[in-house]
């Protein structure tokens, strides 16, 4: 009897090791793939205001909004005309903007992308981020020129030679043309999810977690489709989804 019941034992003991050992090993082989995976070079969150939103700013938001987004054209160049009542065109522009055609020739010649224009591009997107998420109701804190706020976007510095082709820029805006499409009707349905959004604000001050979520997914894809398209950061084709 004590014979069988230490042999018992001994299989029992054995077995409880083997499992440990092969779930020891699974959860290896899992972390090595997720590692393997290494996360998108552009990076972009919003945090979900979990609180009571401003409902006055809230129902005049486009309003209130007037003088950051002339500030963000002085500086994204933007241009506006308008016509005197004597009948003259008058035309305005303003500097700046995301610079693609420079960081494009210095990737394709010398195989470099000047830190501050890297700086330059990252932080405009930011600004501008930050304003669009104003606009959709997603934080009520006045948009800052230069403080993120809520708004998160990050981009991974490219090593030129090492990291991006020379002869990508010349065809990556026309390779993401697929993207182009999809964010169109993304963008349909995220205006008529901030719509119903600004109605849920109005009457319980919350904005709905889920619609929240979806509208961050979609600014999310449109970053990642400017930082491979647009200012040029990443040769990675970016991926079809909403989610981080």
């Amino acid at each position: 009897m004590q014979g069988h019941s230490a042999l018992g034992i001994s299989r029992t003991t054995g077995y409880h090791h083997a499992e440990a050992l092969s779930g020891r090993l699974g959860h290896g082989n899992w972390e090595g793939k997720a590692m393997d995976q290494p996360a998108y070079p552009v990076r972009f969150a919003v945090d979900y205001p979990d609180r009571p939103l401003n409902r006055l700013t809230t129902l005049f938001r486009i309003f209130v909004a007037i003088p950051i987004l002339i500030v963000l054209g002085t500086v994204s160049g933007s241009s506006w005309q308008w016509t005197t009542t004597n009948g003259d065109r008058v035309t305005a522009a303003g500097a700046g903007g995301i610079l693609f055609a420079g960081p494009l020739l210095m990737i394709l010649f010398r195989q470099k992308y000047p830190r501050w224009w890297f700086d330059w591009n990252l932080e405009l997107m930011r600004f501008s981020n930050r304003v669009i998420a104003y606009l959709a109701l997603m934080d009520d804190r006045y948009p800052s020129t230069d403080e993120h706020q809520s708004v998160h976007l990050d981009y991974d510095y490219p090593n030129v030679a090492q990291d991006l082709n020379r002869w990508m820029p010349l065809v990556k805006w026309l390779l993401a043309f697929p993207h182009y499409i999809i964010l169109f009707v993304l963008g349909i349905l995220a205006f008529f999810t901030v719509v119903i959004a600004w109605f849920a604000i109005l009457f319980t001050g919350r904005y709905p977690q889920g619609m929240f979520e979806f509208v961050e997914g979609i600014l999310r894809w449109y970053n990642r489709v400017i930082g491979y398209a647009l200012t040029l950061v990443t040769d990675r084709y970016p991926p079809f989804r909403l989610s981080a």
